[in-house]
């Protein structure tokens, strides 16, 4: 996997231990922490136990995470990438904060779609999903610009107590009551 995304504003580098404090300080807003998977930080130890859980999944291709610069600057604006990566599923899902400062200016939208451009065009991936808080109406907006189509609601939701949207973008998918179906390409 790359270390390095580029788009038009913005770089994407692989996330690394250096970068803790600058994340300490978007992970600990409740702003930006309100509708994700995790508690807001309290301690900058907390930044860098997630930010080595992460490599170490990287590691192990299973997932992947990329700090978010604007690009000429070392300035970290957020994170994104991919909490799950399944290979042979050709599928992973997406996961993207920003800080609240940078909201509303298209950076999220720039830095989503820089990551599902790479995944179907280098990782060869069929199928992204986006589990997403139904509260959540700016990361749901994110995702219908870039043509994330809703596919229903996730009710086991890792011992949350609220529901979420289930969004997916890909080609040559079909639904099933096993899960998705990627048929295979003919050469």
């Amino acid at each position: 996997m790359v270390n390095t995304i580029r788009t038009k504003r913005l770089m994407l580098r692989k996330m690394d231990k250096c970068d803790a404090n600058s994340l300490f300080a978007i992970w600990s807003n409740p702003k930006v922490t309100k509708y994700m998977n995790i508690e807001g930080f309290t301690r900058i130890k907390e930044a860098e136990e997630m930010i080595a859980f992460l490599s170490d999944l990287s590691e192990r291709g299973e997932a992947i995470r990329y700090s978010i610069f604007k690009k000429n600057s070392n300035t970290i604006i957020g994170s994104c990438g991919f909490n799950s990566l399944n290979f042979e599923a050709k599928s992973a899902e997406i996961g993207y904060d920003l800080d609240s400062q940078f909201w509303n200016k298209g950076y999220g939208t720039e830095a989503v779609n820089g990551l599902v451009d790479y995944a179907f065009h280098q990782l060869n991936l069929k199928i992204i999903e986006a589990k997403v808080d139904p509260r959540n109406i700016l990361s749901i907006k994110l995702l219908q610009k870039l043509n994330f189509e809703l596919q229903g609601i996730v009710e086991e939701n890792e011992g949350q107590a609220d529901d979420l949207y289930l969004y997916t973008k890909g080609s040559h998918i079909q639904k099933s009551s096993n899960g998705w179906i990627v048929p295979s390409q003919k050469g």
